[in-house]
């Protein structure tokens, strides 16, 4: 079966099947590969239905062949080089900085709460605040050093340790 195939030969298939954990590759009219769905994409795949289909024709190549069990093991990945996408934030995530000024504008048209979690939860310190007649986030002009931010942090979890402390021993 595996003697006309070698580890490491790039060969192309046609997808015959489909399922969650793969899909199933025949590399000719009697043999058939399975390419996990881990060796697919260099990316993370949610469905693998988006990626590949029934019919399709790829590049597959051979990273292992067990003779005991007659199963080849395949990858699309492996066959093709790996060109990463540039990350690129979405612009609801992050504002964005203008150094000049010293303040921060959203680009983010919505005047929506999509950047204000931080500041609910940790109020008193120097995370920025929206400025609702701009519609913009301004910087607070107070800098707090390192060792102000962990005395705040500190007493923050102190906090919500006794709040923790105080249900367990409601219950």
């Amino acid at each position: 079966m595996c003697k006309k195939f070698e580890i490491g030969n790039i060969i192309e298939g046609t997808v015959t099947d489909v399922k969650p954990f793969g899909a199933f590759v025949a590399i000719d009219e009697k043999t058939k590969g399975l390419v996990h769905i881990s060796q697919i994409s260099h990316n993370f795949i949610n469905d693998i239905n988006e990626h590949i289909s029934a019919g399709d024709k790829v590049k597959v190549k051979i990273i292992s062949i067990d003779e005991e069990s007659k199963k080849i093991s395949l990858s699309i990945k492996q066959a093709k080089p790996f060109t990463p996408k540039p990350f690129t934030p979405k612009p609801k995530d992050r504002p964005s900085y203008n150094s000049n000024s010293g303040s921060s504008s959203s680009s983010n048209s919505n005047s929506g709460s999509s950047y204000n979690s931080r500041s609910s939860y940790n109020s008193g310190s120097n995370y920025r605040n929206k400025d609702a007649s701009k519609g913009k986030f301004q910087a607070k002009p107070k800098e707090n050093s390192l060792e102000d931010k962990l005395k705040d942090w500190l007493k923050q979890s102190d906090d919500r340790q006794a709040t923790l402390n105080k249900r367990s021993k409601r219950r």
